[in-house]
Parts: structure tokens; sequence; C-alpha cells
């Protein structure tokens, strides 16, 4: 089994170099952010050219003024650290699909595995590193087997950055106290005793130890040196099928893309297919070297692990891809599968009716072409008004409660709200003689009817119907219905439902 493997990147100055990004003249000048507290202001960051004159976080901003009379003070911003570290986690899972915020000034990734495609460690902590420096930011990274000795080397040792498998031990001798984590009255306690490097305290006896400075202090050493187990929770949860590809060279042509996804189907369809699932639906993301990410997703009325099938669901998708200066890296995630066994796959070769899939395969192209809300399955519904006796399938799975009713003609299209119509028609049962819709008046030359339709006795909200088959004087029918009878004066209203073909 591969051994675990973590990054820890450092933001040196996370808030201050955010601030330059806005406003470039403050790149080359002492400047602090403060924020008020108890009654005084109070630096809260200061960029190296602060620091480097001896102003820190902490300092009273009249005190750092004193000592540097020209220094520029801006307000903080609350919360902005974890504003920004979200954002730059979400871009950087581009390297690994477990990123997490550690603290104000960090990220923790998960980079097992990872590595490989860069040629190595060193390749690729330093990849990550000169991409978050082009984008600003001043930041130090470290990778290792443990969390906590890649974060001890990230931010305390200049010399190294990659910490080879098994060597945290020998890595934090040197690194003082503070690198394991601890609360600050053991740092405190441990510089009292002489304790000032890591290697002075690490090999005695946790009894002593824990005796002397606390489980918690037990804990952080065997975080750091291996032997207790540490989690990071990620930013964004990691799909459990996903695939990544990262490229070589950055990836311009539809045809690049398109190989790039068919590597990708091939993969995480060989995987489903071992499991016995269909995907349902697909999100293939492209992560562009100028940090954007184009996305399209496609979804299926049946769950499908076909290669072929899903790439032609995507093909037609592939020209709205922008790969502007290049795509570094694709993805292809199903986030929604079903089960999809071996009996289904027979049906391939065999189909019959709607369980044939290359019935589900035309619909899912005829989605990906039109849209999928303009292509509808329906089933029969108990109900006996028209418009609610028929119900929307959510895909060709389902079965109908109750049979198609065939004894009585009904219409092609039926409206989903019957419409208002004027006629003129003989009381009380006869068929109209003529109807006017929409301005335009039709004559009835055929007519059959009228057919008593009611609703259920536990509803009875409204009249009953009475419906009627007409053709007009071009040859085309209509299905009309009365609400109700006449009564003395009062004529009942008439209404359109239908259209026969």
């Amino acid at each position: 089994m591969m051994g675990k493997r973590y990054v820890s990147i450092w933001f040196h100055h996370l808030r201050t170099d955010w601030f330059s990004l806005r406003d470039p003249v403050l790149k080359t000048v002492p400047f602090v952010l403060s924020l008020p507290s108890h009654g005084k202001m109070i630096i809260t960051a200061a960029n190296p050219f602060a620091e480097a004159q001896g102003i820190g976080t902490g300092m009273a901003v009249a005190d750092a003024r004193a000592l540097l009379p020209g220094l520029k003070v801006m307000d903080d911003i609350p919360d902005l650290s974890g504003r920004l570290l979200k954002k730059i986690a979400a871009w950087c899972i581009r390297f690994t699909p477990v990123v997490a915020v550690d603290g104000e000034d960090g990220l923790l990734m998960d980079v097992t595995g990872c590595s490989n495609l860069w040629d190595g460690d060193y390749a690729y902590v330093a990849a990550i590193v000169q991409r978050l420096r082009n984008r600003g930011y001043g930041t130090k990274g470290a990778v290792a087997d443990t969390i906590g000795c890649a974060w001890a080397v990230a931010r305390y040792d200049r010399r190294v950055f990659v910490i080879e498998p098994g060597k945290q031990k020998e890595a934090l001798g040197l690194l003082p106290p503070s690198s394991l984590r601890l609360e600050p009255e053991v740092i405190d306690r441990l510089n009292k005793l002489g304790l000032r490097f890591v290697r002075d305290f690490i090999s005695m006896p946790p009894s002593s130890l824990r005796r002397r400075f606390g489980q918690h202090t037990i804990r952080r050493i065997n975080q750091a040196v291996g032997s207790e187990m540490e989690i990071i929770e990620p930013l964004i949860p990691v799909p459990e099928y996903e695939e990544r590809l990262p490229c070589f060279e950055p990836i311009s042509t539809a045809t690049g893309i398109e190989i790039g996804l068919k590597r990708l189907l091939e993969a995480l369809c060989n995987r489903l297919k071992q499991e016995e699932l269909g995907l349902r639906k697909a999100i293939f993301r492209c992560y562009r070297t100028d940090g954007k990410t184009e996305i399209i997703e496609i979804g299926t009325s049946r769950p499908s692990f076909h290669t072929g099938h899903l790439f032609k669901l995507f093909e037609t998708k592939i020209p709205g891809i922008a790969p502007g200066p290049g795509i570094e890296l694709f993805v292809l995630e199903a986030p929604v599968t079903e089960s999809h066994t071996a009996a289904q796959e027979k049906l391939w070769e065999t189909p019959e009716g709607l369980q044939d899939h290359r019935l589900s395969e035309l619909i899912d192209r005829l989605a990906g072409r039109i849209g999928s809300a303009t292509i509808s399955r329906f089933l029969p519904d108990e109900h006996y008004w028209p418009e609610r006796s028929i119900k929307k399938a959510s895909s060709l799975e389902d079965q109908p409660v109750t049979a198609w009713r065939t004894d009585r003609p009904r219409p092609l299209q039926l409206l989903h709200q019957p419409e208002r119509i004027e006629v003129t028609a003989p009381i009380p049962d006869y068929p109209p003689m003529h109807f006017r819709l929409r301005g335009q008046l039709h004559k009835i030359v055929k007519a059959d009817g009228p057919e008593r339709i009611e609703q259920e006795w536990w509803i009875q909200q409204r009249e009953h119907r009475d419906y009627y088959y007409v053709e007009d004087e071009n040859a085309k029918r209509y299905w009309l219905f009365r609400s109700g009878h006449y009564s003395g004066d009062k004529s009942p209203d008439w209404f359109l439902h239908g259209f026969f073909p």
C-alpha cells in the first residue's frame, strides 16, 4: 500500500499580499493593517518592508509610527484570511482533490500518488509554490509523510522542502519546539528548561513528557513522526467516482480535449463496470493555466458505462469549451450513479421495447442537443379529469400504476389548462354548431358526444364536464366540453381541451 504524503503551504503575508495586488504601489512601501482593540489601533498584519523595520503584529499603531513616521496604515478586513484561503484552496484542486484550509495562513493537501504525475516531489511542490507566487502570494511549501512534519518544515526550515519517506524525526530535530504546534505556555516552559530544539526532547520517555508538558505535547510529537494518524477535512468533499488527467503541456485544441475526455471515460467506465454501476450524471472539468475552469456536463435516462455513448453526449458540447491559454488538467466526475448489473448489459445485444438501450441513448443525444425539458414520457394516472389522468415519468424505468384508457378517443395534444371559447349550441345536450377560438370562427360539420366526466367523489370542487368530439369545415378536429348544466337564464361555460391529429 502506498504511504501517505502531505503538502503544507504557508503564506508569509497573505492579507498584505492581497492589498498589494489591489494597489501595486503598496508592493514597494512599508505598510500595515490594523483593527481597533481596547481603545487602541493594533497592527494585525505587516508587509515584509515594515517587518524589516522592526514592526510586527500586535504592536500599537502609534508605537509603529514613532518608529517609522512614514508608515502607511490601512484598515484590516475581518475574516479576510478565511475567504482568501477558501478561494485559493478551490483553485489548488487542480493539484490534488484533497485540499483543506489550515488556520489563517496556510493550506494542507493530501497528495498521495499525485507527485508522480509531476515527475516527483521536488517538481510537484516547486510547481505549486511557483504558481502561487505568480499569482502574487509569498509562499513556502513542504512535503512529508505526515501533516505535522510538512507543517513544521514549511514554516521553520529554510534548507529543504522535501522530506524523504520515513525521515520525519531527522527533519524535525533542528527545528524549534514551536514547529510542533504546541501551546505557547508549553513552548515557553521548554525554552526555560533549555530545550530549544525538538531533538532535545523528542526521544524522552513519553511518561516524563506527559507529566511535565501534558498529553497534547505527546500527541503532537506522535502526529509529526507518524505514530498517530491525523486527518484533514477537505474544503470540497472528494467525489467517490472521479478520474484526473494532468497535461504535460497545456492543451488548446478540440482534438486534445477529445483525447483527454476519452481516456477519462475509459478509466471511469471500467471502474463503474467492475462495481456494477452506471452513471446518470457526469461532469467534465478543464482547468486552464490562467486559473479559470471550463465545465460541461451530461445526464442519462438510464445508468450507463458505455464509453462510446457517453462520449457522443459530451461531443456536442466540446465546442463550447474555451481552452484559452491552455488546459493543464482534465477531471471527470460521476456525482450520480445507479446500479447497472450484468443482466442489463445483455439487453444491449437483444433490445426490446422501452428496455432497448439504444432508445435511451437516442433520448440522451436528443436531450444534449435540444434540452432534456423538451422530451417527456407520460404514464396514466388514477384520476378522471383528463389533465390529471396523466403524469410525467421521471425515467424509462417508471412503471404505470393503471392502464391507459382506450375505450374512448383521446386527443394527441392535450392542453395543460382548458381554454375558454365562445359557443353557439342548442340545448340541453346537443353538440355545438360553431365556436370562436382566439377571434376565429369555426363551423362544426361533424360532432359526437356528450361523454360526461366528473371529478372523484372525494374532490368534487367543480361542475361536471360534457365532452364533444367535433370537426370543423377545414377537417380539423377538436375536443370541447361544457362545464355544468344549463339552468334558467344562466349558460354554462365552454372550453377547448385538446386537438386530434
